[in-house]
């Protein structure tokens, strides 16, 4: 799944596309038959059954372009026109964690005054049991000054989470216990698709925005779809009867579940982790990233 920070100036905010392939970052695959809360997820509390079964799941390195349009504005505030692209990089293995490189150039044009550009990029990597998290992730308006966010996250032994700042400045965070990071949150999604879950509620830390922020987030997962992709790039043996799934995810700031999502991100989502279709909803205008580009990468096997 393709689950993306920002800074405060910025025009957007940098979807979570581990959650993606992120962020993205989650369900209780079938031992439970209700929607799963944050708290069944950590691994402290988490029967070993439903751990395990997310521990197993498989996740394909590959590397994916997407190209951005316009595809819905609401309102004065909103853009008139729209362009862009993702590139998003991801490859590892639960035993050598993984590794993400992300980058998403955004135009807007606003009713009113020049082209805005964005230029989000991202590099992460998460250990393979979801215990650490290191990121360092750069925003750029136009030729404005960059913001930068560089950190570690770390979870200890009674199971919460310390997070280590570097930019924007230097602080320690403490975090509840049952917060998860990006591809953990994407394998827990793909653990929901396939034991038929239909929602889900955990809340991530991706150090996004100036790294101090915890997003509680909703995901919904549809029937699988049996009719083929339309994008040629996904026209490959590897995907070609693979199962995928409709899924949404929604991000809102923390305590604020009752208010809109601070935005939304929807995909189809194939059972390796792969995404297409991407739908991502500011409120007042939602960009849709079409996949023009699919490479599958070698991925490591671990010792048995």
């Amino acid at each position: 799944m393709v689950e993306f920070p920002v800074g405060s100036r910025s025009l957007l905010r940098r979807p979570s596309f581990t959650a993606i392939g992120a962020a993205a970052s989650l369900a209780c695959v079938g031992l439970i038959s209700s929607p799963l809360l944050a708290g069944d997820i950590n691994p402290a509390v988490t029967p070993a059954g439903i751990q395990a079964s997310v521990d197993a799941i498989p996740l394909a390195s590959h590397r994916a372009v997407y190209d951005l349009t316009l595809l819905k504005a609401v309102g004065s505030k909103s853009p008139t026109e729209a362009r862009g692209r993702i590139a998003f990089d991801f490859s590892g293995s639960p035993c050598e964690g993984y590794v993400q490189n992300f980058r998403q150039l955004t135009e807007l044009q606003p009713a009113e005054g020049p082209t805005r550009v964005s230029d989000m990029r991202s590099a992460t990597f998460e250990d393979g049991s979801g215990k650490s998290f290191a990121f360092k992730m750069e925003t750029k308006v136009d030729d404005e000054q960059s913001d930068e966010v560089d950190g570690r996250a770390q979870r200890v032994p009674e199971g919460a989470v310390s997070v280590d700042l570097v930019k924007p400045k230097q602080t320690r965070l403490a975090l509840e216990r049952d917060v998860i990071f990006p591809t953990e949150h994407l394998k827990y999604i793909l653990a929901a698709a396939k034991a038929g879950e239909k929602a889900l509620e955990v809340k991530v830390y991706d150090g996004s925005d100036t790294g101090d922020k915890i997003y509680e987030t909703t995901t919904f997962v549809g029937p699988p779809i049996d009719t083929p992709a339309e994008e040629p790039a996904a026209h490959i043996p590897a995907l070609e009867h693979m199962r995928r799934w409709p899924v949404t995810i929604s991000y809102f700031d923390f305590g604020k579940k009752d208010e809109s999502p601070n935005y939304t991100l929807s995909f189809d989502l194939y059972e390796n982790g792969i995404s297409r279709a991407l739908r991502l909803d500011y409120g007042d205008f939602v960009l849709a990233g079409q996949m023009t580009s699919l490479e599958l990468l070698p991925t490591p096997a671990c010792p048995k």
